[in-house]
């Protein structure tokens, strides 16, 4: 086919992901931090339960909608790296040089400094002496005042994260054995959570008819606001895609495990947010810094606080393993086919993993622990993010009309309106997000555009 490049299909990597570890990485990755955080900040905008529970609605449908649409292309290319693969089958070389810079550089090492000082942060309420800050170095960002830590906390992430990334460049076994054995207990600790809190009888099914106060704004504009929470507590669901090429049999697990990993997660997070609201009244959500913590503590007591805190730990290390598992592959098949720095592409002798990209990687997210600005990265990631969700979903009719022949072992169900409504989503999100946090969204284009620096140097023909 003419001008349409073909993604390396060959790579050392092992088929070595079996049904039980892909699905860990789908369910794993995608329960982190948000669902014991973000709903706090969710009913301060939307401000009833009613609206509450049809924005995690409407989230969860968008990450399933979008989990269909990438089933079809990953059992079409089954290589690592995931959306740089179909980019690059679609588009061609820029567009997935573009996503592949943005990931390996700043959106991945910016969500594994955002897990590991999480983790810390949760330890830390088991063990308050990391709360400690050893050394403050203040310093001037753009006019703005701003201070690097080093303590208790940075060393804490620093720890977790050189320790995953050390088991993960053991080979696709040992981190997906690390990533199937913790996302067990997170399930668990979730489900944990909703029984003792249904069970209880410490609630009050009165709370949904309450409402946190008026709307102070349009509902569309709100709405929108309350949906990237959401989004980002569903983000993990593409982390398959990037580990395709060591998937056993994938033209079955792929979609297997996006729709029912991704449908899964949205049961546990609408049981979970039924159990908040039963336990406490709409206002008292919206006023909570840590809401699962508040909740447990209501029907716990004081263990209560360390039930969640232990909870969270979990979540917390499997989604930190999924990304470092995960996110080395893109790199590594950029380099491999000519796109980025070339030793990225090496794989290790002995454990067959890309230890090289997820030595850099570990390196990358090291530094943006100790720079103070890893969530505000994260926060800026997301608008970049759905740039690149949108334009892999569109490839699935770019390379239907363009490629009608090649074989399709699983087709998107729903097609073309499926799709079509992921797309328009995206659309709404980020127009949305360009005018509710244009200073966030900003740097997010600017950090997808800053790869052109250096493209020169990659281009290849």
């Amino acid at each position: 086919m003419e001008n349409t490049p073909q993604p390396s299909s060959e790579t050392p990597l092992v088929r070595a992901l079996g049904l039980p570890a892909a699905t860990s990485i789908v369910v794993g990755t995608i329960i982190g931090t948000g669902i014991f955080l973000v709903t706090s900040s969710m009913m301060q905008s939307v401000k009833t339960p009613g609206l509450l529970f049809l924005v995690w609605i409407v989230g969860g449908f968008l990450s399933l909608f979008g989990a269909l649409g990438y089933s079809e292309l990953g059992v079409m290319m089954p290589h690592a790296g995931g959306e740089y693969v179909y980019l690059r089958r679609a588009y061609g070389n820029l567009p997935a040089y573009l996503y592949g810079w943005t990931i390996s550089t700043v959106a991945k090492p910016g969500s594994i400094a955002a897990l590991g000082t999480g983790f810390a942060l949760f330890l830390s309420v088991l063990l308050p002496v990391l709360n400690s800050t050893w050394h403050e170095f203040p310093f001037e960002l753009w006019g703005a005042e701003a201070v690097v830590r080093i303590g208790g906390i940075q060393f804490t992430a620093v720890a977790v994260v050189l320790v995953l990334s050390f088991i993960n460049v053991l080979g696709v076994k040992a981190g997906g054995s690390v990533q199937t054995s913790f996302t067990v207990l997170k399930a668990g600790a979730v489900v944990g959570l909703i029984v003792l809190g249904l069970s209880s009888g410490e609630g009050d099914w009165s709370h949904f008819a309450q409402s946190a106060g008026l709307l102070q704004g349009g509902i569309v504009s709100l709405f929108g606001v309350a949906l990237i929470q959401a989004l980002w507590a569903y983000d993990g669901w593409n982390n398959l895609a990037m580990v395709g090429g060591e998937i056993e049999n994938p033209q079955r697990n792929i979609p297997l495990c996006l729709i029912l990993g991704t449908a899964l997660v949205g049961l546990l997070y609408l049981l979970t947010n039924l159990v908040y609201v039963y336990i406490l009244p709409p206002a008292a959500i919206a006023g909570s810094s840590r809401i699962a913590s508040d909740v447990a503590q209501v029907f716990l007591g004081p263990a209560g606080a360390r039930f969640i805190a232990v909870a969270a730990l979990v979540s917390t290390f499997a989604s930190l393993n999924g990304a470092i598992l995960t996110g080395a592959r893109v790199p590594y098949a950029l380099a491999h086919d000519g796109l980025l720095f070339r030793p990225l592409a090496r794989v290790h002798p002995r454990w067959r993993s890309p230890h090289v990209a997820l030595t850099v990687q570990g390196v990358l997210a090291l530094l943006l622990v100790f720079s103070g600005t890893y969530g505000e990265i994260v926060t800026y990631v997301i608008f970049s993010e759905w740039v690149f969700y949108a334009l892999v979903t569109a490839a699935i009719f770019r390379l239907r009309r363009r490629e009608p022949d090649v074989p399709r072992p699983y087709r998107t169900w729903g097609y073309p309106w499926i799709p079509l409504a992921f797309i328009a989503s995206s659309l709404f999100l980020l127009v949305n997000i360009l005018f509710e946090q244009p200073v966030q969204s900003g740097f997010g284009v600017l950090m997808i555009f800053s790869g052109l620096l250096l493209y020169p140097l990659f281009r290849t023909s």
